[in-house]
């Protein structure tokens, strides 16, 4: 297993939450259809190539990590349905003549876990990509991955 230094981790978490908010606009659009999974692919594996470009990583390598992210994602996705019905729960409870802190509680609890199980999908996920990589590359992948450029809602805030 890859020692990871505070750097690389502060770098992993920074990415892994870009990257799920990635993953969820990719499957996700306005209409509530979701993206094409080949259309996704090809994106996944733009990204990933883009960002080891000019690294030792090898085919294999980019083939594994686009591999591991693309099966988190398609986790993440059917997670998808859960936050709606949990967010319809709220929104029903919060509606009712009477509220029920003890329903809006558990709704509360339910979202913490949904979040809690994501994340952790998601940590799993850089670790296991991580680990395919050597340490050059990993910092590289995540430097690259990270600068999602302005319009992209992750650009530099300005202000």
């Amino acid at each position: 297993m890859v020692s990871l230094d505070m750097k690389t981790m502060l770098a992993a978490l920074v990415a892994g939450s870009l990257a799920m908010t990635a993953g969820g606009t990719a499957f996700a659009r306005p209409d509530g259809a979701g993206m094409d999974p080949a259309r996704f692919q090809q994106h996944l594996e733009k990204r990933v190539g883009k960002a080891l470009d000019g690294t030792t990583a090898t085919a294999d390598q980019k083939k594994k990590v686009t591999e591991i992210l693309q099966a988190a994602f398609g986790d993440l996705k059917g997670l998808r349905a859960q936050r709606t019905e949990v967010r319809k729960a709220l929104q029903e409870a919060m509606s009712a003549p009477t509220i029920d802190p003890a329903k809006i509680e558990a709704i509360r609890a339910e979202q913490v876990k949904m979040m809690d199980d994501s994340s952790k999908r998601f940590t799993k996920a850089l670790i296991d990509a991580g680990n395919v990589l050597n340490a050059e590359q990993r910092q590289a992948f995540f430097k690259v991955w990270n600068e999602r450029g302005p319009g992209r809602g992750h650009g530099p805030h300005k202000g």
